[in-house]
């Protein structure tokens, strides 16, 4: 297996040292990897600016001209939680730059897979805002390059990030070349509070939207009882080319914004669950964008399992270990979904 890694550069002087989505979270990442003996094994890519036009292709362009004012001021807030510096025009445009330069080198066979190790994170940009850290939506730009631009007709994107992936969901609610599926913990008090399980696409999108609205507290297994009862059957009947993957490992349950259980054991097991869906379905095209994780130790842990498992190797062991508790009954929302979802209803599963 080959497989690529894309880093920018440009993300480092986007930076506040009294937030929690912050420069060290991708340092960390780069030294782990020297660490772990992986970077001889890898393909690193040095990631190029997204172009302008290439990030309207899914937000406005007032969206850009904010982000653009914002930064050139430098130490602006966009909103309560995404903040700008004078480096964040570049950072924005690095890290959607990097995540279409790892979808293409998939798409055009240059490599088996890739990691677009990114910051900030994208999966709350919607077309028209920029928040919850996030200023462009780097998933869906690489998502929109590759079927405007690369040909691919038909792309599922999985969100696992803790977080619902509410900017994903509204750039492509009413596309069906896009099948989106989203984990998320969810409730009243639960950023961004989105996400809910009959939120399923309209108009030529209708059924192409799975939420899994999770109470907090999901562990490793009810979260790959999920994902076996229900995103698998999903993404097969859906049938993708390529599949993009919202990669937030803030649902560990030593992450400090987080709600679930989740050990890094666990993320193993949905990522080789997603690889081998890869294999089955489109030829292993498969691409991970790095989105939340703010336990750096623990982010960097997934991360180094998931480059594992890419390279066809086992994750390797679990530094942090799991927590021993009784998880929620997921059986109802189980139950519902195969029942009314669309791509869901007839299948045996």
């Amino acid at each position: 297996m080959t497989t690529a890694i894309v880093t920018t550069p440009y993300h480092e002087p986007h930076d506040d040292p009294t937030h929690v989505e912050i420069a060290a979270r991708l340092k960390a990442i780069h030294r782990a990897i020297e660490q772990s003996g992986l970077l001889h094994r890898l393909i690193q890519l040095d990631a190029r600016l997204a172009t302008e036009e290439q990030i309207q292709a899914v937000h406005a362009a007032r969206m850009l001209e904010q982000l653009h004012w914002a930064s050139s001021e430098g130490g602006m807030l966009l909103n309560i939680d995404t903040y700008t510096t004078y480096g964040s025009w570049d950072a924005a445009l690095g890290a959607a730059g990097a995540s279409i330069q790892a979808v293409e080198a998939v798409v055009q066979g240059r490599v088996n897979n890739a990691f677009a190790l990114v910051r900030p994170p994208g999966h709350h940009a919607t077309p028209n805002q920029s928040m919850g850290f996030c200023m462009f939506n780097n998933v869906a730009v690489a998502a929109r390059y590759a079927l405007d631009v690369l040909g691919i007709e038909r792309v599922a994107i999985v969100d696992f990030d803790v977080h619902h992936g509410n900017g994903t969901q509204d750039i492509f609610y009413n596309d069906n070349r896009v099948l989106f599926c989203s984990s998320h913990g969810y409730g009243a008090t639960f950023y961004p509070g989105t996400g809910g399980a009959n939120e399923i696409g309209k108009d030529v999108g209708y059924g192409f939207t799975l939420n899994l609205p999770l109470p907090f507290n999901v562990g490793d297994e009810g979260m790959l009882y999920l994902y076996e009862r229900l995103v698998t059957p999903v993404i097969r009947n859906f049938c993708p080319q390529l599949i993009l993957v919202s990669a937030g490992y803030d649902g560990h349950w030593d992450d400090p914004l987080g709600s679930m259980n989740l050990s890094v054991s666990g993320y193993a097991r949905i990522t080789e669950q997603l690889i081998a869906l890869a294999h089955e379905l489109c030829q292993g095209r498969i691409v991970f964008v790095l989105e939340g994780g703010y336990n750096i130790q623990a982010l960097c842990a997934c991360v180094i399992a998931s480059l594992r498992m890419l390279l066809g190797n086992a994750p390797g062991p679990d530094p942090f270990g799991s927590v021993t508790a009784n998880e929620p009954d997921l059986t109802i929302l189980t139950r519902r979904l195969r029942q009314t979802h669309p791509l869901l209803q007839g299948l045996i599963v």
